[in-house]
């Protein structure tokens, strides 16, 4: 991610991102906002009513969202904010879906202590000369997120742009936003969390050294250090999992916790990979998890005998899915 005071535009996949609005400009631009933590479904179609729109009114579709995430700006000393998507990968999902532009924009304290209607007059209607904004069910906006739909309604009267306001996406009758899949990946339900995605989980990191027993059990492991230290790790347990090493994927299972078979320090949560049919040396090696199903809960065994038996019935149970999704 570019420093604070660079502001540049680049273009990649045909969508021009934008890192501050010095050199932003688009014809009759479409508009939505937001942090859009995971780019889940109801982000996703969010933005295809943006491109609908921007297609019917010959105009261009705009996604601005903020870098870093406005919470570690608000509230820097807070340590629970767990994040679906690094800025990173939340860049690449966004950039898949054939924006015009992506707008990054450098979240400040200053930023951060505009009214909602200073932001509209200031940033949307002076700097990128928006036609229209679209927003979710449940946008707001502004210092203390005072701006709401009836406020934009209000502002796009007094400044001609026009607001649509979509209603909420319901998967199954569950309403999807960043927050359902949160708690989803916290109690182990990876099929409702990657349902409410559309895609699954990802985890990204590095293989790092460990203590390299899980070789002696006849399971090497790679031990992932993640990218972001905001990122948030499912609940622990075992999972079957995706893993893409060095540009080929391989099926595994991936144990997220503390090992207390053969960990004595408890508080230690590590994440531990076993690559099926895989002898490569990865050290320090950049790798990828996706996530596809939670196969049980971490345990303590009475005997290293006895974990290896599970670890084989793990196993087993994992080229079952895999074997089921085909």
């Amino acid at each position: 991610m570019q420093d604070n005071n660079d502001y540049f535009c680049i273009f990649f996949l045909d969508v021009q991102i934008h890192y501050g609005l010095d050199n932003f400009k688009a014809k009759r631009p479409v508009v939505t906002i937001g942090t859009f933590d995971g780019v889940h479904l109801g982000h996703r179609e969010v933005i295809a009513e943006l491109k609908r729109i921007s297609l019917e009114t010959d105009g261009e579709s705009v996604v601005f969202t903020f870098f870093p995430h406005p919470r570690m700006v608000v509230t820097p000393n807070e340590d629970t904010i767990r994040l679906l998507s690094s800025p990173e990968e939340k860049s690449l999902l966004l950039e898949e879906l054939h924006l015009d532009h992506l707008v990054i924009f450098p979240f400040t304290k200053e930023f951060a202590s505009l009214s909602y209607a200073d932001f509209v007059k200031d940033i949307l209607v002076d700097k990128m000369h928006l036609c229209k904004l679209v927003t979710g069910y449940d946008h707001k906006f502004g210092r203390d997120r005072k701006g709401d739909f009836h406020a934009l309604k209000q502002l796009g009267a007094l400044y001609g742009f026009e607001v649509e306001q979509l209603n909420p996406l319901l998967v199954e009758n569950v309403t999807v936003s960043s927050t359902k899949i949160r708690q989803a990946l916290e109690a182990g339900n990876i099929s409702k969390a990657n349902h409410l995605l559309g895609y699954p989980y990802l985890l990204k990191g590095k293989v790092v050294e460990g203590r390299r027993l899980g070789r002696e059990l006849g399971f090497p492991t790679a031990n992932v250090l993640p990218d972001d230290n905001h990122k948030l790790v499912p609940t622990d347990g075992v999972y079957a999992v995706i893993v893409k090493v060095n540009g080929v994927s391989y099926k595994g299972m991936l144990n997220v916790g503390t090992r207390p078979t053969v960990n004595s320090n408890v508080d230690h949560r590590s994440i531990e990979a076993h690559i099926f049919d895989f002898s490569q040396d990865i050290y320090g090696c950049d790798i990828s998890i996706s996530f596809v199903e939670r196969i049980r809960d971490e345990k303590k065994f009475d005997s290293i005998d006895k974990l290896k038996e599970q670890l084989i019935e793990d196993k087993i149970r994992t080229l079952h899915i895999f074997a089921d999704l085909i």
